[in-house]
């Protein structure tokens, strides 16, 4: 009977680890996932010049569907970007140091990975935090900025959408490469 391996009856401490980074693999994945479909809804949501309302030398621009959008991609991936950050220190942290040339390289990788995830995170709060400011309603007399009113450039969205997916991957792949020493022990 060949269902009856050494893999199919781990054990139990083994199967749980498995577990545990399935799942947070999973739920990393999922907020990644949900922040980039939020930023697809933004965009095609978001604030238009035919939304706006002129009274006089004042303009009123009322909250857009992209302002809910954005808020909800922001905090998905600053969830993912915590989480994952908090799991790679974690582990990274805690290990002890392999001596070798291969154990270098890869923990360079891996330092350039997280790296690359707090850049791309960093630029993608920049831009989401922006956008959906603007997004929001804008009243009559205040505006956005100095009583003007001011809308989010196309593709605002479709550019943080492509940076949360860079953030992910990166803050992803980095987490797993720190964890596959978990799941040899």
């Amino acid at each position: 009977m060949k269902f009856l391996d050494s893999n199919f009856f781990m054990e139990g401490e083994e199967r749980y680890r498995r577990c545990v980074v399935t799942l947070l693999i999973f739920i990393l994945a999922s907020l990644g996932a949900v922040s980039f479909a939020s930023c697809i809804a933004a965009e095609i949501n978001r604030a238009e010049k035919g939304d706006m309302k002129i009274d006089g030398k004042f303009c009123y621009l009322p909250r857009s569907g992209a302002y809910k959008y954005g808020i909800t991609a922001l905090a998905c991936i600053t969830g993912a970007q915590l989480i994952g950050g908090a799991i790679f220190c974690g582990n990274f942290c805690s290990r002890k140091k392999k001596r070798g040339i291969l154990s270098r390289i890869l923990n360079q990788i891996k330092i350039l990975l997280y790296g690359l995830s707090w850049i791309s995170f960093g630029c993608v709060v920049v831009l989401l935090g922006t956008a959906t400011s603007m997004n929001g309603e804008q009243p009559y007399g205040e505006g956005w900025l100095d009583g003007e009113c001011y809308f989010a450039k196309k593709q605002v969205y479709i550019v943080s959408a492509i940076l949360i997916l860079i953030s992910s991957t990166s803050t992803l792949s980095a987490m797993v490469l720190t964890m596959s020493g978990i799941l040899r022990r």
